[in-house]
């Protein structure tokens, strides 16, 4: 195996200007460079990454922490961080909250002490140990604002997401319209629910006792919370669900329970995931770009690395309506 030695005698400089080379510092002949460039591919000279992080105060790797990667929205997400993080040189350590506030905030710990250049965080709620984070790496929130922690942050604007979602419904004649609702405490799941009440309000209707439940982002609590109001007779003709794993648990259990969709009740859920294309009517469903939500994430964190001083920035990304069978 070459050694920064070998690479230095077949060029014909110093183990000084080879390293000079290797770490990007300046005060280099672009002739030298290239020289050395040459020497290192030739001899397949692998410089020690550690050695070369303590020069640079650089690893050339960022985290980024999800809440659920078995959620079809997440992966997308991650892919486009992943792809613009490469392109720039940098790799990804990614850690699954598993929607557990205990385990986003070990995972948290776990990157800092790996000294990663900088974080994506769609945070599941452990705002206590995200705070612990600012001195010591750029953070870049995705997906999931953090109340009271001013960071830069890439979002959709999921109030009118919502509102978009009932006023379909209130368009297709509905005025009694439930809500299967996300998480509490998840900023994405209260502005989802607040967009739902503002859309009603909006039209003169008053939500009744047992209109909203509240579950996890995940088919099984839509299946399950859709069972349940089949079974109790609830009297609503629409469902806006605050994703489509939700809204899809609930397809299942109507069909399960004979309930026509969009016959017996319309259905209308949130992502657009490649889910809510396979199903069967399709699914209505509001549009988040997820991909090119990770991208912007990535060139945000990048600007944080590269200038320390950078003030927060936040992107807010406009939903859209995609309308299938299913409403």
């Amino acid at each position: 195996m070459a050694t920064i030695r070998d690479v230095a005698a077949r060029a014909g400089v110093g183990t000084a200007t080879v390293s000079r080379v290797l770490n990007e510092v300046g005060g280099v002949r672009p002739e030298t460079r290239a020289r050395v460039l040459e020497a290192a591919s030739a001899l397949d000279y692998r410089a020690n990454g550690v050695a070369r992080a303590l020069a640079t105060g650089r690893f050339r790797t960022a985290g980024l922490i999800l809440p659920d990667v078995s959620n079809p929205f997440f992966p997308a997400l991650a892919r486009g961080v992943e792809d613009a993080a490469h392109a720039d040189g940098y790799a990804v350590i990614f850690g699954n909250a598993d929607n557990v506030p205990e385990r986003e905030a070990e995972y948290v710990g776990l990157l800092r002490d790996r000294l990663v250049d900088g974080m994506i965080i769609a945070s599941t709620g452990a705002p206590a140990a995200l705070r612990e984070l600012v001195g010591h790496v750029p953070v870049v929130l995705l997906d999931r604002r953090v109340p009271g922690w001013h960071v830069s942050c890439v979002s959709t604007d999921h109030r009118l997401g919502a509102r978009l979602a009932v006023e379909h419904l209130l368009a297709r004649g509905h005025r009694r319209i439930a809500h299967l609702a996300g998480p509490p405490g998840i900023a994405s799941a209260e502005d989802r629910l607040t967009g739902y009440r503002d859309a009603l309000a909006d039209a003169g209707v008053e939500p009744e006792s047992g209109w909203v439940e509240r579950g996890a982002f995940s088919y099984e609590s839509g299946y399950e919370l859709m069972l349940r109001w089949i079974e109790v007779g609830l009297d609503v003709t629409a469902v806006f669900a605050a994703d489509d794993l939700l809204a899809i648990g609930a397809l299942q259990a109507c069909q399960d329970r004979g309930w026509g969709v969009p016959e017996r009740l319309a259905l209308v859920g949130f992502d657009d995931t490649l889910l809510a294309r396979l199903v069967r009517p399709r699914l209505t469903t509001v549009l988040q770009p997820a991909y090119q939500m990770g991208v912007q994430a990535w060139e945000l964190l990048a600007r944080h690395m590269a200038d320390a001083t950078a003030a927060p920035a936040e992107i807010v990304v406009a939903p859209r309506l995609v309308v299938r069978e299913s409403s």
